[in-house]
């Protein structure tokens, strides 16, 4: 039996296990991941193709203020993004769920090059709020919508909210999961980064292309320990 056949006869790895087990794959396979994302996203962002289009916005532009306490919710994303491949036991379950997660980021960039797109700017002095002063110089407020933040968060909402249900956890654990997506897709508006129609956008982005690339099935596969003979 070779690496990566999967039986159910083990004891479960636990956490630590869990997240140990092909830990250095993980790690450089989301760092790559997401330095391949930054690189494409980053020069659409200074390189537009075209005249870059503003999203206008709504009424719950105005009803939701700038908030700088959102900006750790807002940074979070890059820890909640990184949960579905650390709790996963294969390598083919990591490089699977990679080409799914592809597919919103891909979609999402073909929008941004063929329709350079930002939120207007904000009446808002940004140097009282270093913090986040230092966010928009690095990612300036462009390729809005769809807001790809969002998306990806709701993309690993779902797949986590299936992996905890196939795992039969705790309702307190699907309901963090669920809050804490909101939460980052709140933290987008509250620190002016996005728009309300970028959210809807993104959030749509996430959930169709979590029904198009199978998540739920992914999720509900490979849950046993990988052996080797």
């Amino acid at each position: 039996m070779n690496e990566g056949v999967l039986y159910r006869r083990n004891r479960p790895l636990g956490v630590v296990g869990t997240v140990l087990t092909h830990f250095w794959f993980k790690m450089f396979g989301t760092m790559g991941f997401t330095l391949c994302f930054f690189a494409a996203y980053l020069f659409l962002l200074r390189h537009p193709a075209s005249p870059v289009s503003l999203i206008p916005t709504t009424w719950p532009d105005a009803a939701i203020g700038f908030n700088p306490a959102a900006l750790p919710i807002y940074l979070s994303l890059w820890f909640y993004v990184s949960l579905p491949p650390v709790l996963m036991l294969t390598r083919a379950a990591i490089i699977g769920y990679g080409a799914r997660v592809a597919v919103p980021c891909l979609i999402g960039l073909a929008v941004f090059y063929f329709w350079p797109n930002a939120v207007p700017p904000a009446d808002i002095d940004w140097a009282r709020y270093p913090g986040v002063a230092f966010l928009k110089s690095v990612d300036m407020a462009g390729n809005a919508c769809p807001s790809l933040h969002v998306a990806t968060a709701v993309f690993s909402c779902v797949w986590l909210h299936w992996r905890l249900r196939f795992l039969r956890a705790g309702r307190w654990l699907l309901a963090l999961n669920v809050v804490w997506c909101v939460a980052i897709a709140y933290s987008t508006m509250a620190v002016k980064q996005h728009v309300a129609i970028d959210v809807l956008a993104g959030t749509l982005l996430g959930l169709l292309a979590a029904w198009g690339t199978g998540l739920r099935a992914h999720a509900g596969r490979w849950l046993e320990r990988p052996v080797s003979a």
